[in-house]
């Protein structure tokens, strides 16, 4: 009786597939949440460097990208950024479209953009590195 009444407080989707929950949720959350803790320092360097290198020209701001330890912190700056993007607008269309066809291709479309992105953003940053 008791596994029947369970059964009844189910879902219908749930009945069907018999899944449940998809156990996603607490990896998704603590990389949400290591991203931001991440990007903490790494924003604040970022905004103060910067702010250093006002008035300087461009040959000082690629050898100022040309710094190992910069070129690093770059490359960690821009995955932290969107990977923790990422995560946000994937809650976002999880939460609000409503329909399985369209959120299946935005949540592909963002995943796709910030790999891209991402990718684009740390070639630049090495390329400069290097002395391209």
């Amino acid at each position: 009786m008791a596994d029947k009444t369970f059964r009844s407080m189910r879902t219908p989707l749930a009945r069907v597939r018999g899944l449940g929950s998809a156990k996603e949720g607490v990896h998704h959350w603590w990389a949400q949440r290591l991203t931001a803790l991440a990007l903490v320092p790494l924003t604040l360097w970022f905004v103060v460097s910067v702010a250093g290198l006002a008035g300087m020209d461009h040959a000082a701001a690629v050898a100022w990208i040309g710094s190992p330890a910069v070129s690093v912190l770059l490359v960690l700056l821009v995955t932290a950024t969107f990977w923790h993007a990422q995560l946000g607008v994937q809650v976002v269309i999880e939460d609000y479209v409503h329909s399985e066809a369209v959120k299946l291709v935005a949540l592909i479309a963002v995943k796709f953009a910030a790999v891209l992105l991402a990718i684009a953003s740390i070639f630049a940053v090495l390329r400069l590195a290097f002395g391209g």
